[in-house]
């Protein structure tokens, strides 16, 4: 009876197997660029469990691009130095000082942590920021009220992909930080979000994926379990509108629509406090996350 369920187990594992060959099939040598950050960082378990979905990725025959944030991290580093963090809009003001603990945790810290622990899984990965290659080329980011002076926080002008292209077709997992560089020479803190849409959107990626701290979009924010699963411009707008999508999920959403109408196959946005988020929206026939379409 042992040996039974034991067979019986080892062929629902084949059949999973069995549900993802089409899509090995499908995205054998294509692009996802994947963002994720806050929450997913802070619990060891789940950033080990992110990174063997990553790594299981190359295995395949996918080439995966990371881009991550690092909100929380700085806001401890700040918290210690005893420096006040500011937001403006969900906007972290950004003086020079900010600016240079901002690239020191993002590009010196959480990067090559991401990095070594790609590495030790047996894949290759090297970290980048967008200063790196001319990658990203950005302005500052105005209101027209000059109360509102964010710093240096950038916006992307411009993306230049061929230095993560170089280091895909060298069989390397690029892992970004989202700093870039103005007209001037300054560092500039950047949205992870719309790096990501915009990476995404300059590699014509077949997958824009963002992970998150909710089950996709919901219909009602109040309820976890309005989840939907497919939604179309035109739904997006409604869904803004009607004040359901809000805060910061508004750039993930604008990722997704910017990195969809400039040749990005789909996007997803996904629960990364999920074990194994990434395998479970990619190669299951149910997925777990919210898939964006342009109609």
């Amino acid at each position: 009876m042992k040996g039974v369920k034991k067979i019986e187990e080892l062929i629902k594992k084949a059949n999973v197997l069995i549900e993802a060959l089409p899509y090995f099939k499908d995205f054998f040598g294509k692009t996802f660029v994947i963002k994720y950050g806050g929450s997913i960082m802070a619990n060891a378990e789940l950033k080990k469990k992110l990174i063997e979905d990553i790594t299981l990725l190359k295995y395949v025959g996918i080439n995966p691009v990371i881009v991550h944030g690092g909100g929380p991290a700085i806001n401890q580093t700040l918290a210690r130095l005893n420096i006040k963090a500011n937001f403006i809009d969900g906007l972290r003001v950004t003086d020079q000082e900010t600016m240079e603990i901002v690239e020191m945790v993002l590009s010196a810290k959480i990067n090559k942590e991401i990095v070594a622990s790609i590495n030790q899984m047996e894949a290759r990965a090297v970290g980048i920021s967008g200063k790196d290659g001319n990658l990203i080329k950005a302005r500052l980011k105005k209101y027209d009220d000059p109360a509102k002076d964010l710093g240096l926080v950038g916006e992307v002008k411009e993306i230049n992909p061929e230095l993560i292209k170089k280091l895909i077709a060298d069989d390397y997992i690029p892992v970004i930080a989202p700093v870039g560089v103005n007209e001037t020479g300054d560092s500039v803190n950047i949205n992870a979000d719309d790096v990501a849409g915009q990476i995404a959107a300059a590699l014509a990626a077949e997958k824009l994926i963002y992970l998150t701290d909710v089950n996709g979009i919901l219909a009602d924010p109040a309820d976890k379990s309005s989840r939907v699963s497919q939604l179309n411009f035109q739904e997006i707008k409604q869904l803004i509108e009607n004040g359901k999508i809000v805060g910061g999920m508004l750039p993930k959403v604008e990722g997704c629509i910017r990195a969809v109408s400039n040749g990005v196959a789909r996007t997803h946005i996904l629960n990364g406090l999920i074990s194994h988020p990434i395998l479970l929206e990619i190669f299951t026939d149910q997925g777990i996350g919210t898939m964006i379409v342009q109609e």
